[in-house]
């Protein structure tokens, strides 16, 4: 079989113990090491809090599961630093074809103008990722994040002040205490079972098999789905290039197929072949990985349980049509970071962790409302669903308006509703991002240099000032530090930052001027028409829990 990536073994260790205790008290306790698990512990060593993440297995994942990277994703990878080893590999696309049999019915364009730092998607395997994610840590942040493989959590008890962990690894077994335990594994979720939490939403029938295939073809990268190809009749097939001449091919399976016996090669190689000979790719080829996965549209109902919290598969499962299970995840861990980040420095309340629950789990519904009317097309639940697919499609053949129901709903950003850190406007504006949406990216000028305005967001909260003149804003002693960026119209020598383009200011709705307050996720907080300190002041203050 190819071999197209050189998995690495880590070995376990066995740290000194007293009493089968580990003296050390960690901060954080991440169990699971999977894209989630690594982007929550190295978002929390931006901040300055150090975690050991606790992954079960001895390397990272096989195949390329969660293929797909969206621009919020990426825009969170280069706050953690990662970003340039991925894309130094990972294929950028924009557009996809959506067939009826062997006709075009939709083309989807996903947006990619010249204000954008990075592509609307970006193709690169979950192995790689992972890896890249990995090297990172064994290269610059060794000292915040104590990274354990082969160590498996078997249970744990979870007090007012601390959790303590019990861990099994091939070297023997110990305990382990932590102020706090974030479950990042996965959709089998240890941490979930042992408390007893249990999904709410939707669990499809359908099953798709997953296959990677070494294929040297000069198709372009975009997506393409089939509905009803002569390979797969009645059913649909999905196909991604990845990097090295990696193709992903997702087929469905039809009602009177055995899951089982359907992911056996002998089953699988001849339904690859059959299709990509209809589609007319006629060059060797060879399987890869092989796997098989079911579309559920599920979550629990809170994030966050006293001192355990949860992130990604563990706390919600978003089918892959649009791409938003790991990308959700990687969110999550985002939003979680900084909060959790601020409580256990002093400078929040607990209750700021409300705050995750609440706006990740409103994110999970949004992602789960679009994906379900996706997974219902992809893969319809009921026959009278495929009846209405069927007229649909054959209608969406030569009318535009039914070609729209077609649409796969690519991930995006979810912007947050009113919540204890989004305040909404108290002054009028008729453009630019409302409280709780991200950023809307825009060229720049820094330090000379051409830049992007998310260059200048970091570990902190930000007031960006789009003034002509200078402001003086005199925020006091707060708990947190707040970075304030005067972004001038014209090039000034004081100033942060220009608006080079001239897009910034009319794309910010800056008429004469405005003020954004940005959390440190790069969610915008709050704007203002005038600079008021003590109203930044107040927004902060509540946001921590500390009016």
């Amino acid at each position: 079989m190819y071999e197209y990536f050189t998995y690495r073994t880590y070995p376990p260790r066995l740290p000194a113990t007293q009493d089968g205790i580990e003296p050390q008290r960690h901060a954080v306790a991440i169990v699971g090491g999977g894209p989630v698990g690594l982007s929550l512990a190295l978002g929390l060593a931006n901040h300055g809090v150090a975690c050991v993440v606790l992954e079960a297995d001895a390397s990272v994942s096989h195949g390329s599961r969660a293929a797909c990277i969206s621009r919020r994703s990426q825009e969170i990878l280069d706050r953690l630093g990662v970003i340039g080893p991925v894309l130094d590999r990972a294929l950028p696309w924009t557009a996809g074809t959506s067939f009826y049999r062997d006709k075009p019915v939709y083309r989807l364009e996903m947006p990619m103008d010249a204000r954008q730092k990075f592509y609307p998607m970006v193709n690169l395997e979950q192995c790689y990722f992972e890896q890249d994610l990995v090297d990172h840590i064994e290269a610059r942040r060794a000292d915040t994040v104590d990274l354990r493989w082969q160590t498996r959590l078997t249970r744990f008890e979870a007090g007012d002040a601390e959790v303590l962990l019990h861990v099994e690894n091939p070297l023997g077994g110990y305990a382990l205490r932590a102020g706090w335990l974030v479950a990042c594994d996965g959709a089998r979720s240890a941490v979930r079972a042992q408390l007893g939490l249990r999904f709410s939403g939707t669990q499809y029938d359908g099953t798709y098999i997953i296959v990677d295939i070494h294929l040297e073809s000069r198709h372009p990268t975009e997506r393409r789905a089939w509905f009803d190809p002569p390979s797969n009749p009645g059913s649909t097939i999905l196909m991604h290039k990845q990097p090295g001449d990696i193709w992903r091919v997702d087929y469905q399976l039809r009602d009177d197929e055995d899951p089982v016996e359907a992911v056996k090669p002998e089953n699988v190689l001849p339904r690859v072949k059959a299709h990509l000979d209809w589609i007319g790719e006629t060059a060797p080829w060879e399987p890869v990985w092989i796997s098989s996965y079911r579309a559920n549209c599920l979550t629990l109902e809170r994030y966050n349980h006293g001192r355990v919290l949860f992130a990604g598969d563990a706390a919600h499962l978003v089918p892959i049509f649009g791409v938003r299970g790991m990308n959700s995840g990687i969110d999550d861990a985002h939003n979680l970071a900084w909060k959790l980040a601020q409580v256990i420095r002093g400078s929040a309340a607990p209750a700021l962790l409300d705050s995750y629950s609440d706006e990740r789990v409103f994110a999970a519904r949004e992602n789960l409302r679009f994906a379900s009317k996706s997974t219902d097309f992809m893969a319809p639940p009921t026959p009278a669903f495929k009846l209405m697919r069927e007229a649909a499609l054959g209608l969406a053949v030569g009318d535009a308006f039914f070609a729209t129901l077609v649409d796969p709903r690519q991930s995006s950003a979810v912007a947050y509703p009113p919540s204890a850190l989004v305040v909404a406007d108290a002054d009028a504006f008729d453009g630019g991002p409302a409280p709780g949406a991200t950023l809307a990216e825009c060229p720049i000028e820094r330090d000379g240099l051409p830049a992007h305005l998310t260059d200048l967001l970091g570990p902190r909260f930000a007031l960006f000032c789009l003034c002509a003149a200078r402001p003086e804003i005199d925020l006091g002693d707060l708990p947190v530090a707040v970075a304030v960026h005067w972004i001038a119209p014209r090039r000034e020598p004081r100033a942060a930052a220009w608006d080079r383009t001239g897009a910034l200011f009319t794309l910010y709705d800056a008429r004469p001027e405005a003020f954004y307050l940005i959390r440190p996720d790069g969610h915008v907080m709050a704007r203002w028409r005038r600079p008021d300190a003590h109203a930044i002041r107040a927004v902060i203050a509540r946001a921590l829990g500390r009016t």
